[in-house]
């Protein structure tokens, strides 16, 4: 059995969204100053990292990350990975993909991944992501899960019409995967956010594990 963390690790020099705030850790007692314990501080918004997104983040309508579907966040997944040429993610492309009705939990790795594996700081805003035509075809052809890998799973400047029409058929969103490491193919994917009442979404620890 091998295991793949294919989570980011939270640290302050980790990309967020532009307007987000910083992530700031902080170690407010010490040891090493005399404390009975080590204990860190930690700021910033939900969505940062490795993340999964609820549908209240763009629809408004209540259905806020803990009450996520633990079996759709759980269970047998394809990791489809792109070659870089791939700018975006279309329905054109998905339909020339190996992509078929019984894959349900699909994770993209594309050229986004290269920064994480190249420690890349600084956001970037051409990155690889769902156009409207592309997440409308994952939901006619029954997706329940998507992961990408990158911040968002919709291009920069154009969040609403894919966050929607995923979000709005029920399709949950895992964003800012690390595949760099993983190779194309069927895994088990295990990938459980904070459970924080009434947020729009959280912070996840995910692994793929391949028998």
């Amino acid at each position: 059995m091998t295991i793949y963390d294919i989570s980011l690790t939270i640290t302050p020099n980790l990309p967020t969204w532009p307007g987000d705030p910083r992530i700031e850790l902080e170690q407010i007692a010490s040891i090493a100053k005399g404390d009975s314990a080590n204990v860190t501080h930690l700021s910033a918004a939900v969505h940062i990292g490795t993340h999964v997104d609820a549908p209240h983040h763009f629809l408004n309508d209540g259905r806020t990350v803990e009450s996520l579907p633990l079996d759709v966040l759980t269970g047998p997944c394809y990791v489809l990975q792109l070659p870089d040429g791939i700018d975006a993610i279309t329905a054109e492309v998905l339909e020339r993909s190996e992509i078929t009705p019984e894959m349900k939990r699909i994770l993209f790795g594309t050229s986004n991944s290269h920064l994480w594996a190249k420690g890349v700081k600084e956001f970037q805003t051409d990155f690889v992501a769902i156009t409207e035509d592309g997440a409308q075809w994952l939901v006619d052809h029954g997706v329940q899960l998507v992961g990408v890998d990158y911040l968002s799973v919709a291009p920069y400047g154009e969040a609403e019409p894919t966050h929607k029409i995923l979000l709005g058929a029920g399709v949950v969103i895992v964003e800012g995967l690390n595949l760099s490491n993983v190779m194309r193919g069927f895994y088990d994917l295990y990938c459980l956010p904070l459970k924080i009442a009434g947020s729009d979404g959280a912070p996840a620890r995910a692994i793929l594990i391949q028998s």
